[in-house]
């Protein structure tokens, strides 16, 4: 199981969002600070959104996701605002970010989607985003028809083997991780699952990880305190 440290950034900053609504975002500091901090506790992984490309299509973000890249020297899997090829490119090939997590996209430009799995394989994810049922598009502003287990389908013709799963309705709220629905999922679809939205201790971690999960995202619970990173690592690595 992967454990990834979360950094969401806003208008340079890195925040936290309630549900993934604009206006409930709180600040915590500096994209790049914090990724070394995450870092230094011994993250393996650190997952980067884009708020801005999400909801705007805007690149203001690039030099603050580019003082990331230079910080660490981790993996990173950035998501927000894949919308063309050459955005694909530019922050895979020129960025050197390691995953770019592809979810609206997928959805609405099906063609897009398979094109990039095509060139970049593995270093291509799907944010599959989901409420009441159905998946979410344009920055969770929108609910698509389409339900995740639709989804999961035709990604996986495409060859695709790891998506991000996130039950909006927990996302930022520290209500604890859907293990069910995140289980249910991976089992169903035969891809490698990172639980997102909800985690709130290290007991959902324990969890996840006894059934099997491959990874799970680590937000507003790393930044409130309610989860200790070295904490969460040592049980994600079956120490505790």
């Amino acid at each position: 199981m992967i454990l990834f440290p979360a950094i969401d950034i806003l208008d340079g900053k890195a925040v936290r969002l309630h549900l993934g609504k604009r206006e409930t975002a709180v600040v915590y500091g500096e994209p790049a600070e914090l990724a070394k901090k995450w870092a230094a506790c011994g993250a393996e992984f650190l997952h980067i959104v884009d708020l801005n490309a999400a909801f705007d299509n805007t690149s203001v973000n690039d030099d603050i996701i580019k003082s990331i890249r230079k910080a660490v020297n981790i993996p990173l899997q950035l998501g927000g605002g894949f919308k063309s090829m050459d955005r694909i490119k530019y922050c895979l090939e020129d960025v050197g970010i390691d995953r770019a997590i592809i979810g609206s996209a997928a959805v609405t430009k099906p063609d897009l989607f398979k094109r990039a799995a095509e060139l970049y394989g593995g270093r291509i994810i799907c944010g599959v985003d989901e409420r009441n049922g159905k998946v979410s598009i344009k920055g969770w502003t929108d609910d698509s028809e389409t339900t995740p287990a639709e989804l999961c389908r035709e990604i996986k013709k495409a060859g695709i083997t790891t998506v991000v799963y996130t039950d909006i309705t927990r996302d930022g709220a520290l209500s604890g991780v859907n293990v069910d629905k995140t289980f249910a999922l991976q089992k169903a679809s035969g891809l490698n699952v990172i639980a997102s939205g909800g985690v709130a201790s290290v007991d959902d971690i324990i969890k996840l990880k006894e059934k099997g999960i491959y990874g799970a995202i680590l937000g507003k619970a790393l930044y409130t305190g309610a989860i200790d990173l070295i904490a969460a690592l040592e049980a994600e690595r079956g120490r505790i």
